[in-house]
């Protein structure tokens, strides 16, 4: 079966389950640094799937007010303000938000070669579910992931 084929029956059993927004970081003079709703997808772990597309998933954070805290590593700073541009974008407090997503081009995994973390392998459509692992059938991935999300774990 193709990856068109997969994500298409993935989409149809997906239909009324959660979705979780997309945003896309924007910057004004007036407004500053902050991250804007752009959209809305399934979270199927390494991907994201729309209506219309499939991406690649980068960072998820939490939209939140940074509040006064004092921070023991720069790297929770710097994890505080994305929540924060989340916040001031749009977002409302506590929401789920992907950033830094990338498409994946489905025709070239149809075609016998791979996008993002799909790939044909040994004829079978396939995902790299984390950088370390290694490639397992999509179809059985979707299964599972929707299974997951359908649950509400």
């Amino acid at each position: 079966m193709t990856a068109s084929a997969l994500l298409t029956e993935a989409r149809a059993a997906l239909a009324g389950a959660p979705q979780e927004r997309l945003g896309e970081e924007r910057s004004s003079r007036w407004r500053g640094q902050r991250i804007v709703p752009v959209g809305a997808a399934w979270h199927l772990g390494v991907l994201l799937l729309t209506d219309t597309h499939v991406l690649a998933t980068a960072e998820v954070l939490r939209a939140a007010d940074p509040g006064r805290r004092g921070y023991t590593a720069e790297s929770a700073r710097a994890r505080a303000a994305r929540r924060e541009q989340a916040l001031r974008g749009g977002f409302a407090e506590g929401e789920v938000v992907h950033v830094g997503w990338s498409d994946i081009d489905v025709q070239a995994v149809d075609g016998g070669g791979s996008s993002g973390p799909l790939a044909v392998v040994d004829g079978v459509v396939s995902v790299r579910w984390s950088t370390a692992g290694g490639y397992m059938p999509l179809e059985a991935y979707l299964r599972e992931r929707i299974e997951l999300l359908a649950s509400g774990r």
